[in-house]
């Protein structure tokens, strides 16, 4: 990997290692206009090329919120109220796919371009399944 950049949710439950094939200011940020999104004021990030490893201190403190098409799980600390990451299980292989909140990583906000608004609404569960095989990145629970 190119570059590895930690974050996580504020109370240290929650640690990110995003591991990156290129350079974060590479990334696409996106900003979602979903009511959840749009009320956490997310910027998101991916690397189809990249990974993303999600430690847990303490399980009994880690949310998997889901509404929707009830098919991803929105991590959010329950001790903090962070939300950090987005992931879902691709159904065919198993594997966890993911998406990486921008706002819990440890970046400076001036090397974090605008964000794209991004409408995902009329999409069907296999509409969101194709794109995020595509643009989310492969993620790993540790701990």
């Amino acid at each position: 990997m190119a570059e590895v950049i930690n974050g996580g949710c504020h109370c240290g439950n929650i640690t990110l290692c995003f591991n990156i094939s290129s350079s974060f200011d590479e990334l696409p940020i996106r900003a979602c206009q979903c009511s959840f999104c749009r009320k956490h004021n997310v910027r998101a990030t991916a690397d189809p090329k990249g990974e993303l490893e999600v430690y847990i201190k303490d399980k009994s403190k880690l949310s998997k919120y889901r509404f929707g098409l009830g098919i991803t799980d929105f991590l959010v600390c329950k001790e903090c109220g962070i939300y950090v990451a987005a992931v879902m299980e691709d159904p065919e292989n198993g594997k966890l796919l993911a998406t990486c909140v921008v706002n819990a990583l440890d970046v400076s906000d001036k090397n974090v371009k605008a964000p794209a608004a991004a409408h995902y609404e009329e999409e069907t569960s296999t509409d969101r399944l194709q794109r995020r095989r595509k643009r989310w990145m492969r993620a790993n629970f540790i701990g």
